[in-house]
């Protein structure tokens, strides 16, 4: 990324665990039914990952500089439902172009901060049965559907099945690597 500092080996694995998200336009069936078991997964695996915290430990940011565990899974939601809201209006509208929100900015209201992670869980596990039945009722033709990301350009609904597959694993492997680096 431009204007982006350089980060050292051991920065880049706190910052990315399982590697930075590659974009491609050519996914295979196979490519696309894997990232949506992993969107259909992401519920209980970010619970299982969360599950047996106590609060303090929901307080401990998941590398320096980063966002609180408890920040980070209100993320996920939060990512999420923007996600699945755009999605719906890939499949309703000709390439809307949507409206990106400042995540560090939610990152730090009141909610993300403060309120229990089991309400953004119970959240991901109601949107993710809505999203991936969704996306399992999708034909081809539909996957070529998408929406124009301001910064990012056109982006059809395979690559962003793609990317949000990548961020479901991306985020619990986070908060997985600080369990492990603190023996928790």
């Amino acid at each position: 990324m431009s204007g982006t500092p350089a980060l050292d080996a051991s920065d880049f694995k706190l910052r990315y665990p399982i590697g930075a998200y590659e974009a491609s336009s050519n996914r295979t069936d196979e490519e696309r039914t894997e990232a949506i078991a992993v969107l259909e997964a992401l519920p209980a695996r970010l619970q299982d990952a969360v599950g047996n915290l106590s609060d303090s430990q929901l307080e401990t940011p998941y590398r320096d500089g980063g966002w609180t565990v408890r920040q980070l899974v209100h993320h996920v939601a939060d990512s999420h439902t923007n996600a699945y809201v755009r999605f719906r209006m890939a499949l309703t509208e000709s390439w809307p172009t949507i409206k990106p929100y400042d995540e560090a900015r939610w990152a730090e209201l009141s909610d993300a901060r403060s309120l229990p992670v089991h309400v953004s869980l119970a959240l991901l596990d109601s949107l993710h049965q809505r999203w991936v039945f969704l996306l399992r009722s999708l034909d081809a033709e539909s996957w070529k559907h998408g929406y124009v990301h301001p910064e990012m350009g056109r982006e059809s609904l395979d690559q962003v099945v793609a990317h949000y597959s990548w961020h479901s694993r991306h985020h619990t492997a986070h908060v997985l690597e600080l369990k492990k680096r603190l023996g928790w």
